[in-house]
């Protein structure tokens, strides 16, 4: 019984995706991976929305697989509470961001970009069809961008 139960657990990989703040980095990485850009804009401390899809959606198993395989992980988020200000650096960084990707002000708001920094899909709020349709349109997408 143990040995079933060992036999199971070394089955199940856990993928742990980190997201990254570095734009210039992530598409560096995305060239050499020959991988796709998410870029997220969300507001950690304030933005229900944004929490939600990354609780409900990003976090899990089946986004994680896509997104191992397939795409580098960019947030650029913009919280308001003053225990969670980024740097200025950063700050700058998510500002130049907003001002190319996301000039509407959308939270939250995610696009799919080549590693050039090419927009090939756009979702702004949360995916109101549900973790399986935003899998299946980011797959699609992804498909359609490596043809």
């Amino acid at each position: 019984m143990k040995f079933l139960a060992l036999l199971l657990l070394s089955s199940i990989t856990v993928i742990d995706l980190s997201w990254q703040t570095d734009f210039e980095k992530a598409k560096q990485t995305a060239h050499e991976k020959h991988h796709l850009i998410l870029l997220n804009f969300s507001g950690s401390d304030w933005c229900g929305p944004c929490i939600r899809l990354h609780k409900e959606i990003f976090d899990s198993d089946g986004f994680k697989k896509v997104a191992d395989e397939q795409l580098e992980l960019v947030n650029a988020d913009f919280p308001r509470l003053r225990k969670n200000q980024l740097s200025k650096e950063q700050q700058q960084q998510n500002d130049k961001l907003a001002d190319r990707y996301n000039a509407q002000g959308n939270f939250p708001a995610t696009i799919l970009l080549d590693a050039d920094g090419k927009v090939i899909k756009e979702w702004d709020g949360y995916p109101s069809h549900g973790i399986t349709v935003f899998i299946d349109e980011l797959n699609t997408a992804i498909h359609a961008a490596n043809q």
